[in-house]
């Protein structure tokens, strides 16, 4: 009885003696942990938006004269330059209307020639006492009236003129015009709802993008800590619906000077050379916004974060001692692979990211440096911040 109780005494203490070096006890072997070095370097960050592509210039083609459209002298989808005729309305009762001023205008001005000339001899009698100065008041005051008649009837002929060149309809802006409303042979009326058709100018083009309020000033102030207070074109890249990148770059060109109330946004508008007309409006895209490069970047593999029940993100670190610490950190977004971390972690601390699971902090490690693949380059392309 002796002897057994013994051998379970013996062997409590074996199995507490294995417990106390599979926890990192004294004399307990140091449990082996992939770590990366971390070293700060230049990235360029890059703000993810949405936006829509819209024209330059858009112009509605609307008739200033209602009548029958007789010809349309334009093919649809064609370059249109400013000035050039697109519709021709019936021209016939302004034709007449025209005339007819015309006529008015220069019966009016025999008139002033023939008032003109007695106001002149009424004049010359009246020193001679040959009429009553009352009648050649009443003379000199028929010319001046006849005078006024003439201008009113000018002015007549003149908007005559107009209404009949407005029966050339034409285009107010050089630009790609779109599909026709009208066919010859419809009625139009002067300044219609409906417009004949629209003209967009297609080269430059916009494209319109919402951000919210809060990154508007992270944007303005990350730009401003990397420009030095120097105003510079901030350039911006296109993703079009299918996936594809849209080969040429834009720059932005704007911002709207209020927040939209109900929800939060800022418009921003860039503008890109489009001679190929790839970009059309009313397109889906994505754009990627320049904000600045950071040169002291700390850049951690995702695997060395993890986060708690919270959200908030933890790493663990090997200090100078082969120890094992853990950080909170703050992390801004994602860079490829890696979280752009701004604030817990420092170049040449050593992140722990294999073996996290088997560790602890305060525990002894032995370290492997891990090799890096899939080096982030400057320009790498970047998701907006958590």
């Amino acid at each position: 009885m002796v002897f057994k109780k013994l051998f379970i005494v013996g062997l409590v203490f074996l199995v507490v003696s294995c417990d106390q070096k599979n926890a990192g006890g004294p004399g307990s072997i140091p449990t082996e942990v992939g770590v990366v070095t971390l070293k700060s370097e230049p990235v360029t960050l890059y703000s993810e938006l949405s936006g829509r592509v819209t024209g330059t210039m858009v112009s509605d083609v609307r008739p200033q004269v209602g009548g029958i459209i007789q010809k349309r002298l334009f093919t649809e989808g064609d370059e249109v330059h400013a000035g050039q005729v697109l519709y021709q309305i019936d021209p016939a009762t302004y034709q007449a209307s025209y005339d007819e001023a015309v006529a008015q205008m220069n019966n009016a001005i025999a008139v002033v020639k023939s008032s003109k000339l007695k106001a002149q001899r009424y004049a010359a009698l009246l020193r001679e006492k040959g009429v009553t100065r009352q009648d050649a008041d009443d003379a000199e005051a028929t010319y001046q009236q006849n005078v006024a008649s003439v201008a009113q009837y000018r002015a007549a002929a003149q908007s005559a003129r107009l209404d009949l060149e407005y029966t050339k309809i034409k285009a107010p802006i050089s630009g790609r015009i779109g599909i026709s409303s009208v066919t010859p042979g419809a009625l139009v009326t002067a300044s219609q709802t409906d417009a004949l058709a629209t003209i967009r100018v297609l080269d430059p083009i916009y494209v319109d993008l919402t951000q919210s309020s809060t990154q508007l000033l992270k944007l303005k102030k990350q730009q401003q800590q990397q420009s030095g207070q120097k105003e510079e074109a901030v350039p911006v890249t296109v993703t079009l619906d299918d996936g594809t990148k849209y080969q040429h770059a834009g720059r932005l060109e704007l911002e709207e000077v209020s927040v939209d109330e109900s929800t939060g946004t800022v418009t921003l508008r860039a503008i890109f050379p489009n001679k190929e007309h790839e970009l059309l409006p009313g397109m889906y895209v994505r754009a990627s916004v320049s904000q600045g490069t950071r040169n002291d970047a700390i850049l951690a593999p995702q695997q060395g974060i993890t986060r708690d029940a919270k959200g908030n993100a933890t790493a663990l670190i090997v200090d100078k001692d082969n120890k094992v610490e853990s950080r909170n950190v703050i992390t801004d977004r994602v860079i490829g692979n890696k979280w752009l971390i701004t604030s817990g972690l420092k170049a040449g601390d050593r992140l722990i990211t294999e073996g996290t699971g088997k560790v602890q902090p305060g525990m002894e490690v032995k370290t492997t440096e891990v090799g890096s693949s899939a080096v982030n380059q400057a320009s790498s392309k970047n998701s907006g911040g958590n």
